[in-house]
């Protein structure tokens, strides 16, 4: 077989879900409305922050780079995903799967810090109110953002170059839905192990320390609790961080069950990767609004 740096094919095949193929028309209006309404849920939310001064807070401009992360997820995965289930040819250029690879991976990591920099200042907010204006200031939370995207980009600029640097044997089938780091490493020919070396080292950062982080935080601010009175300190901490804690377990939770997984069991990993990368951006609109008295307020002004 002629051995192929990953950059000469002019495509990929993207295997999708096409071994459960009554599975694809479902799944095609499941992704469509959420490519409907994802969009929308999250454009609104940045809107609604810009547009009125009462939520100018450390915590909404993190929801709000959230919200940009999940449009960038969005808008990556989801046109190919649809082309992909509506049709039979399950192709993709060899540009669009590198932009897929470096923008998921980028996305990806910057989401996991950013979470744990939301559960930093939802504790600062809870644990000391009096400060939370001095130690979450405009400045420091413009650093923590740069700090979150830059971060994530160093990560998926290192990761996505070393990965295309590979040469693969003839065959270029990548066996997911969209091109992700960890399965295009696979179509390899060559020694992998410091392409898999440099993603555990990476993957310290993302899902070690992050999560951590994450834990950490709701530990001091679960002992904050306990100090209060049961009925003020039940309500103050779940309208204070209930948002947060659900959209951190439903990112980690399918993120860390699909990287724990046995390479075989290839079918689980694409529904986690379905559920973090397609359902969650949906819903995390819905879930920091719904039981969010300051937001509903201002989307009536607004109106």
């Amino acid at each position: 077989w002629k051995e192929k740096n990953m950059s000469s094919p002019n495509a990929y095949i993207l295997l999708g879900f096409s071994d459960h193929p009554w599975l694809e028309m479902p799944l095609f209006g499941v992704v469509l409305v959420s490519y409907i309404l994802t969009p929308m849920g999250n454009s609104s939310i940045i809107l609604l922050t810009l547009l009125d001064p009462r939520l100018h807070t450390p915590m909404y401009f993190f929801l709000d780079n959230l919200s940009a992360l999940d449009l960038c997820v969005t808008t990556t995965i989801v046109p190919q995903l649809l082309v992909n289930l509506w049709g039979t040819k399950k192709m993709i250029t060899y540009w669009s799967c590198f932009s897929q690879a470096y923008l998921i991976h980028w996305t990806g990591s910057t989401e996991c810090i950013l979470l744990a920099a939301m559960a930093f200042d939802r504790y600062v907010a809870l644990c000391q109110p009096l400060h939370h204006t001095v130690i979450m200031h405009p400045q420091m939370c413009v650093k923590l953002a740069f700090a979150t995207w830059s971060s994530g980009l160093a990560n998926s600029l290192l990761q996505a170059t070393l990965t295309f640097q590979l040469h693969c044997c003839g065959h270029h089938t990548v066996d997911h839905f969209f091109c992700e780091v960890p399965v295009l490493i696979k179509l390899a020919c060559e020694d992998t192990t410091a392409n898999d070396l440099s993603l555990a080292m990476g993957a310290i950062p993302v899902a070690l320390v992050a999560p951590f982080l994450v834990l950490v935080s709701y530990t001091f601010l679960a002992r904050a609790v306990l100090k209060l009175s049961l009925a003020e300190g039940r309500h103050k901490f779940f309208s204070t961080c209930s948002s947060h804690m659900v959209v951190v377990t439903m990112y980690y939770g399918p993120a860390t069950y699909l990287y724990l997984q046995p390479p075989a069991k290839s079918t689980q990993a694409k529904f986690m990767s379905f559920i973090y990368c397609i359902i969650t951006p949906l819903l995390n609109p819905l879930i920091y609004t719904l039981r969010n008295k300051d937001v509903k307020r201002a989307l009536k002004r607004i109106l």
